[in-house]
């Protein structure tokens, strides 16, 4: 049985990656969230579909298209960060492995490094591929409700009117 003293440099050593996997743990459920909600938006878009006149409906068929596209994106992105998670905990159990046994295993151990951030790197691009294209179809919709005339309140009546 080895001692406490002796454990504490393999310890040490698994902080990076460690710190790695919590930092990805907090960008995951930001890209989690944002999925649910255009999944969320894309249902309610599809259930306005069938019974929207030619004019809207056609909007909605884009509005449709862009949340497809990008559903896509935040599907790679999570894949991409839960694929750099796994990768990061791989590299914990390599670290303790070469500590513990002294495998010579280092090469690997850079090696899974690399591959967790390149994942990591591919998932970042896709959430902000995702914030330029919700952008952009923020953009569309703004553009859409400028064009058209106003026939009644966005509001109830007051009361007593």
């Amino acid at each position: 049985m080895e001692t406490l003293s002796a454990l504490l440099p393999i310890i040490q050593l698994a902080i990076t990656p460690v710190i790695l996997i919590s930092g990805m743990g907090a960008l995951m459920i930001t890209l989690t969230n944002r999925m649910a909600r255009i999944v969320d938006r894309a249902r309610v878009v599809a259930e306005a579909m069938p019974g929207a006149e030619a004019a809207d409906r056609s909007h909605l068929d884009d509005q449709l298209q862009i949340m497809w596209g990008r559903a896509l994106m935040m599907r790679r992105a999570v894949t991409s960060a839960g694929l750099s998670m796994l990768v990061s905990c791989l590299m914990v159990v390599v670290i303790f492995g070469v500590a513990k046994f002294g495998l010579p295993l280092g090469s690997i151990v850079l090696g899974l490094f690399v591959i967790s951030i390149l994942l990591l790197t591919a998932s970042l691009v896709d959430f902000l591929r995702d914030i330029f294209v919700s952008l952009h179809a923020l953009k569309l919709q703004v553009e859409r409700a400028r064009d058209r005339p106003v026939t009644t309140a966005p509001w109830p009546p007051a009361a007593g009117r």
